[in-house]
């Protein structure tokens, strides 16, 4: 729409705003009605019209099997459109059209704002499946044609309120009809067992909703007094009531025809069952959370009491080994406490891979620097466990051997993530300017433990492949080359 608009008309953004507000409201129009709807603008030089947008009814036959949007008509082919932008009021046809041998009842409703017809409405009704209408399908048309009466006098939509039509109810989960005093006129058969939902005997008709509803509702105090003026439908408000074990949402509309509020319309849906596995989920996600911290508090406690057993020791050797030990433990804590923070199992991997070098620099022998430059970017909890491990190794590997006590040196580690596709990888380069590999050091056949980690969790679990190559000009550079899923 945004398109259209800017292409053929001469709307200002706030107008464009206007229009977008009102097509996130429409569906409701279109329900009501049981007819499509097609929103024309006038084009820049007034000769034509541009149709910029369109909706289906889910309550009854479409009238247009072909979609409108990005129709230009001629000015004058179509005379209500013309009547209904230069008179500014809603245009209703004698005799209805045929379209593919279905016949069709035509109207115009002006699109008013600040004074200003910005567009028209066509509204079509297909009346191929027309029968006696029911009191449902009565209030439906009543309501349509008083929120039809408050789009023309640019009352309707309402401006700041902004609806999530995916998650807010709809017509046909549940309708009613007040008076001016909130007293019930109508309720659907859907709006009823809501409201049964909540502990309701009794009919609703007649009753007044506000107060009823705050009755059925648990709290009790000031709250049933803001509650009792929301369920009357003095205001635009969408919210939410709990009682007898069921919880219903509910969506006040006023109904302004001619500027005075002769009722409201609200439309309710049970949403009992969405809330209980919502809170399942939370339940879940806070359980998962709290798993992960635990584990991370017991695996510092591990740490602790192997950082306690190395200093009791006599062998060099021994307590070396137990303080490797210490921060493969560590290395294992750090993705388990930002698991801990998140509330999905994917984490941001630069912080960890920064904890990792921190945490591995503080071994260094000399005064070396360590420096990460790309993004490992969002990894899911099954990789990031094994590679902060695997990070870990290698960086220990090149601080402890290729540089002596005391010597300055520089360790470097590059992330490249792949293009966002079902194949990505990830390819890390770990490189130093050390003294460089022992002659005829093959890094697959090497005995040492910290490989043998590391060969196995980067090809058994991650499935990618591990190199280690003599550098550029000195120093050693250890490849890392790993399948990864697409980031969301």
């Amino acid at each position: 729409m945004n398109d259209l608009v800017r292409q053929h008309t001469a709307l200002s953004d706030s107008d464009l705003e206007w229009l977008h507000l009102l097509v996130s409201e429409w569906q409701l129009l279109s329900d009501l009605s049981f007819a499509d709807l097609v929103l024309w603008v006038p084009t820049l030089d007034g000769t034509r019209y541009v149709s910029v947008a369109q909706m289906r009814p889910n309550t009854g036959p479409t009238s247009y099997q072909d979609d409108m949007v990005g129709h230009l008509v001629p000015r004058g082919r179509r005379p209500l459109l013309d009547a209904a932008l230069d008179e500014g009021r809603i245009v209703r046809e004698g005799d209805p059209e045929w379209r593919e041998e279905v016949p069709v009842r035509v109207e115009s409703i002006p699109v008013r704002r600040e004074g200003r017809v910005l567009g028209v409405i066509a509204r079509n009704t297909n009346l191929l499946t027309v029968r006696t209408p029911s009191r449902l399908e009565l209030t439906y048309l009543q309501s349509a044609s008083d929120l039809a009466q408050m789009i023309a006098a640019g009352t309707f939509p309402f401006p700041g309120e902004q609806v999530d039509m995916d998650s807010s109810p709809r017509a046909g989960d549940g309708l009613v009809r007040l008076d001016a005093e909130g007293i019930v006129q109508y309720a659907s058969p859907n709006a009823l067992s809501a409201y049964h939902r909540l502990g309701l005997a009794a009919d609703l008709v007649g009753q007044h909703l506000g107060q009823i509803t705050a009755e059925l509702a648990p709290s009790r105090g000031p709250v049933d007094e803001a509650l009792v003026t929301l369920a009357s439908g003095y205001a635009p408000r969408e919210f939410e009531v709990e009682g007898n074990g069921g919880v219903i949402q509910l969506r006040a509309i006023p109904l302004k025809p001619k500027g005075t509020r002769i009722g409201s319309l609200v439309l309710l849906r049970d949403v009992t069952e969405l809330r209980r596995r919502e809170r399942e989920l939370i339940t879940k996600d806070a359980t998962i959370r709290e798993i992960h911290h635990r584990v991370k508090n017991n695996l510092q406690t591990v740490a602790a009491l192997l950082r306690l057993q190395s200093r009791r020791m006599d062998s060099e050797s021994g307590r070396e080994a137990l303080n490797e030990a210490v921060r493969r433990v560590g290395s294992i804590a750090i993705v388990h406490e930002t698991l801990s923070q998140n509330l999905d199992e994917r984490v941001e991997f630069d912080e960890i891979a920064d904890r990792v070098i921190a945490m591995v620099a503080e071994i260094s022998p000399g005064k070396v620097t360590c420096r990460r430059t790309g993004r490992f970017g969002i990894l899911d909890a099954e990789v990031a466990t094994p590679l902060s491990m695997v990070l870990t190794e290698v960086l220990q590997n090149a601080l402890e051997h290729a540089f002596a006590q005391g010597e300055q040196g520089t360790v470097e580690v590059a992330a490249v993530r792949g293009e966002p596709r079902a194949d990505a990888r990830l390819l890390i380069t770990v490189q130093d300017d050390g003294c460089g590999l022992p002659e005829g050091f093959d890094p697959q056949r090497a005995g040492n433990l910290g490989l043998q980690i590391v060969r196995t969790l980067v090809e058994g679990e991650l499935g990618g492949s591990f190199d280690m190559l003599p550098g550029a000009e000195r120093g050693t550079k250890v490849v890392l080359d790993i399948p990864v899923q697409p980031q969301k």
